[in-house]
């Protein structure tokens, strides 16, 4: 099958890697071009325009920055809608605003093209072993159709439901581990202000049921500075955006999402964006003198 992906960034490019390993024709579009050239080198083709790209595609995965990447990518001059051919399909595994999800996929049908929404949990590396666990919203025979694609690039599929369903999964998701990067930064400052070793701390929680995946693989980076991105803190201040946007179209309060995306837009301020999310620590430090 011919698989175009839109969107060669850290979760982009792993996952253009695992479908060509798993016997896919793998097609690329990204706005920055040289962002595409390691995957060029390995045998993926790199298209001139998203049009260039659906013509050449029977399933399109897009995975940008936000909703109004999506529409730019789909329906701008040169778009997805105007390499429009019997079969198309478009995937979105970018993490979106629902109610967006669902207006776009909206106007993809009106011109003939179905869309699902399939946002992933995990990051690049798990994206290359093909572990990671995907979401899905829309049409369920139009994700069954592809459903070995998704098999390829994940160990655990849920279908959700209508358009958006995914989208809204996704940012719960999110939200989860934007408070639990908090909380492990807290608790890491407040052990230190106490005298104490916080890699006892980690021992100590890591032994009890309060252990968490971040609190066993990314707990050591963070007591040793080590802060190299996988998501980037300024992804998930973005996405806090998102969360708390959405969350107001819902008519819902959320005072931890609230507090939390002001805490992530200070430290951003501070110069801290392109750390992993997990640099939210480095900013916690920081506020509290250590």
């Amino acid at each position: 099958m011919n698989i175009g992906i839109i969107g060669t960034g850290f979760l982009g490019k792993a996952v253009a890697i695992r479908l060509l390993n798993t016997g896919h024709k793998v097609i690329v579009y990204n706005r920055t071009k040289n962002k595409t050239e390691s995957l060029k080198n390995i045998g993926v083709i790199v298209a001139d325009t998203p049009k260039d790209l659906a013509q050449a595609c029977d399933l399109v995965i897009t995975i940008v920055k936000d909703s109004e990447a999506v529409e730019s990518v789909s329906f701008d001059k040169n778009g997805i809608i105007h390499g429009k051919h019997d079969g198309l399909t478009v995937a979105d595994m970018s993490t979106i605003n629902p109610i967006s999800s669902q207006k776009i996929a909206k106007r993809f049908l009106e011109n003939g093209i179905s869309m699902i929404d399939t946002p992933v949990m995990g990051g690049p590396s798990l994206a290359e072993k093909g572990e990671l666990v995907v979401m899905i919203g829309g049409k369920k025979e139009v994700y069954e159709k592809y459903k070995h694609v998704f098999d390829h690039i994940g160990n655990n599929t849920f279908y959700l439901g209508e358009n958006g369903s995914g989208h809204a999964m996704k940012l719960a998701m999110n939200l989860q581990i934007s408070l639990l990067a908090l909380a492990l930064s807290e608790g890491i400052t407040f052990a230190k202000r106490a005298g104490l070793d916080p890699k006892l701390f980690l021992e100590i929680l890591n032994s009890t049921y309060f252990k968490t995946g971040m609190s066993v693989l990314k707990g050591p980076k963070m007591i040793n500075g080590n802060f190299d991105p996988s998501f980037t803190l300024k992804m998930m201040k973005k996405d806090l955006d998102t969360i708390n946007n959405t969350a107001k179209e819902f008519g819902t309060s959320l005072p931890m999402a609230t507090l939390a995306n002001e805490i992530y837009q200070n430290a951003v301020t501070d110069g801290l964006g392109e750390l992993d999310y997990t640099g939210i620590l480095a900013f916690i430090e920081k506020i509290s003198k250590l």
